[in-house]
């Protein structure tokens, strides 16, 4: 680990641990909404589960009724999460929804159809093909007693399953600036909204979703109107923490899975785990898990304690956890071999999970450019 965890702290990841190795499994959550062909591609009933475990409302404040936790406490769910590749919510709702309504009007009323577990959040934030915040160029007029939305989102994930849409709209400044934005609460059902939703890679879902004069009223408005890019900076640090420590996971399991097999597959009369070279490859790749969860937890609990450093410290673990677990789902599926090219095997689809999760919120370059602008400013 890469900071001491408290007892509180542990006991979590514990039961984190051990129910999504029982409730989360690939053939009982990811296989099974991949094929029967789930619009959403996760289970409301599993959410609900998680929902009685306390889980959607760990980062709830606890005056709104939630556990009043932290980023550490989601990271520390969210590998789990990864290490199964359980689909859920719990990412864009728990987390990035959670930290964007914090303080503000909506947050009263949508925590508690997120803390019961009948509330799915969406985020969108994303117009082009790579994660660009500051280009947001959907423009919201004013219009009457609210704003007219008009514009379009990609890859808004769970999009098409959300009962609520957290919208980045530019209400003054231009493309590339940080003043003018503002957020907006958008129910699912709003008059105007063409959305398509489509299936990632990883089965999961997202979507492309159209705004042609979608009204809203004033209270739609998440915090203050213009002032909409420090809860969206909140929002996605949180994001990139969590997705980071889900990279974290998805390494993690795909290269416990590969130890296994290295100690079951026999070539030449012995397991090909005695090969020193795979050995060498294998303890190489222990390493950089560890030093990405170190840096993943270093970046939550920046967060935690509200440290001006937490900043360029999300940008690290997002690229860290990003080179990583793209170096672990290759060493895994070439350590498999043939067998690792199937989808009867599990282990591809953690290369799939991957690639998903490096694209959200940032791919590891964009991180890692960050990174440089950040440290000569």
């Amino acid at each position: 680990m890469g900071m001491i965890l408290t007892d509180d702290q542990r006991q979590l990841a514990d039961m984190a641990r051990t129910f999504l190795a029982e409730e989360g499994t690939i053939k009982k959550q990811l296989r099974h909404w991949r094929d029967t062909g789930c619009k959403d591609g996760f289970g409301h009933g599993l959410w609900k589960q998680m929902a009685e475990l306390g889980l959607t409302g760990l980062a709830i404040p606890e005056e709104d009724g939630g556990l009043g936790l932290g980023a550490t406490e989601a990271a520390l769910v969210m590998e789990e999460v990864g290490r199964n590749l359980t689909p859920s919510p719990f990412l864009t709702t728990g987390i990035v929804a959670v930290e964007a309504l914090k303080g503000s009007e909506q947050g009263k009323r949508w925590f508690q159809g997120i803390l019961s577990g009948d509330t799915v959040a969406a985020f969108a934030v994303d117009e082009g093909p790579h994660h660009r915040p500051r280009q947001i160029a959907l423009e919201a007029k004013r219009s009457g007693n609210g704003f007219t939305l008009s514009g379009s989102k990609q890859f808004v994930v769970h999009g098409a399953s959300a009962d609520l849409l957290i919208v980045a709209a530019r209400t003054g400044g231009s493309a590339g600036e940080s003043e003018g934005l503002t957020l907006f609460a958008v129910e699912r059902d709003a008059a105007g909204m063409e959305i398509e939703n489509v299936a990632l890679t990883d089965a999961s879902k997202a979507a492309r979703i159209r705004f042609d004069n979608v009204q809203v009223d004033a209270d739609a408005v998440i915090g203050e109107v213009d002032g909409g890019f420090e809860p969206l900076r909140r929002a996605m640090r949180a994001g990139r923490t969590g997705a980071a420590a889900e990279m974290v996971g998805v390494a993690s399991g795909a290269a416990a899975m590969t130890v296994d097999y290295l100690k079951q597959r026999k070539q030449f009369g012995k397991l090909i785990g005695e090969f020193q070279v795979l050995q060498h490859r294998a303890a190489h790749l222990f390493g950089e898990i560890e030093i990405a969860r170190a840096a993943t937890l270093k970046a939550a609990e920046l967060l935690d304690r509200g440290d001006a450093a937490s900043g360029i410290m999300t940008h690290v673990a997002k690229a860290k956890a990003g080179r990583v677990s793209a170096l672990a789902v290759q060493e895994a599926v070439q350590m498999h071999g043939g067998i690792g090219m199937t989808d009867e095997h599990d282990i591809g689809l953690y290369m799939k999970r991957e690639k998903v999760l490096d694209a959200l919120f940032g791919d590891a370059n964009y991180h890692a450019r960050m990174v440089q602008v950040m440290g000569r400013s």
